[in-house]
């Protein structure tokens, strides 16, 4: 069984930067694809980032210009780092993690609250 714990969440100006961080606990977690889903006020949930037990990553094309996925197998965790923030990043970020073949994410975060706000 996978835990992810996740950190790094808060409220910051737009223009600014926030490093989100998901630490997993549990076994083979190498194989795991990883990513991050968020989901803002009136709005659907949306895939944000992912990246493949092999390193290639994936980002929605409104971050793929601010936002970097990133992973560190040997600490068990997952990055999110990111940079000039707009209000419309507003959201709970849900980290996820999946084993490599199958679709739908097996393990969630609890989220964590990113406010991007004046």
């Amino acid at each position: 069984q996978v835990q992810l714990v996740e950190s790094g969440g808060g409220l910051v100006q737009p223009g600014g930067s926030l490093r989100l961080s998901c630490a997993a606990s549990g076994s083979i977690f190498s194989i795991y694809y990883m990513g991050w889903y968020r989901q803002g006020p009136g709005k659907q949930r949306e895939l944000v980032a992912d990246i493949t037990s092999f390193g290639s990553t994936n980002y929605a094309d409104s971050v793929k210009d601010r936002f970097t996925i990133s992973r560190d197998n040997y600490k068990k965790t997952v990055y999110l780092q990111m940079n000039s923030l707009k209000p419309e990043d507003t959201a709970v970020y849900y980290c996820y993690a999946k084993p490599s073949g199958e679709v739908t994410p097996r393990y969630w975060g609890q989220g964590t609250q990113v406010t991007v706000s004046s």
